[in-house]
């Protein structure tokens, strides 16, 4: 029997996860409803059209994944203890970065959520390029180490995507940082 009511938060998560997993070819409403057992009316009395859930599942994801990141990481007073929060943020393995992957595979045929990811990244980075710069590094060095430093995060998460992460990998991913950002 179908559930009576299903949350727009309910959606979101299941649709963040669903596309995390298959990218769009994962936002099936008719499925999605019946894996929250709901009736697929349940969809658009929270979102008008597909194109708005999406919207809604990206805006989640820019908050889980880069707002909530930040709001962690400042909380540090030491700059050491911020660089060493972002690591272990931005480098622990979860959903995040295949949705990462499909997002930027979707955005291939839609230029506003390319646009989109461009100012994500240039937030993660100037995010990062500050706190080298408080760490003592010059800004133009800070700002080339920060890109090196977030195309290091992509490619270590692309490397690990299909195994297990190792439990120490905080230790191991600072080991290989510090060769060429020192902390």
């Amino acid at each position: 029997m179908p559930k009576i009511i299903a949350t727009k938060e309910d959606w979101i998560k299941l649709g963040y996860r669903q596309f995390s997993d298959k990218g769009i070819s994962g936002i099936v409403i008719e499925s999605m409803a019946k894996k929250l057992k709901v009736n697929k009316s349940s969809f658009y009395w929270h979102f008008s059209t597909k194109k708005a859930f999406i919207q809604s599942i990206i805006n989640f994801w820019e908050i889980e994944s880069t707002s909530k990141i930040i709001s962690l990481v400042r909380n540090n007073v030491n700059p050491r203890s911020r660089f060493e929060k972002l690591i272990e943020l931005s480098f622990l393995k979860d959903n995040e970065m295949d949705f990462f992957f499909y997002l930027k595979k979707y955005a291939r045929s839609n230029k506003s959520i390319a646009d989109k990811i461009e100012e994500l990244d240039k937030q993660r980075i100037d995010f990062t390029a500050d706190t080298l710069c408080q760490l003592g590094y010059p800004k133009s060095e800070a700002r080339v180490k920060s890109n090196i430093f977030y195309k290091y995060l992509i490619g270590y998460h692309e490397m690990i995507r299909y195994k297990k992460q190792n439990s120490n990998y905080v230790t191991q991913v600072k080991s290989e940082l510090s060769h060429f950002i020192k902390f």
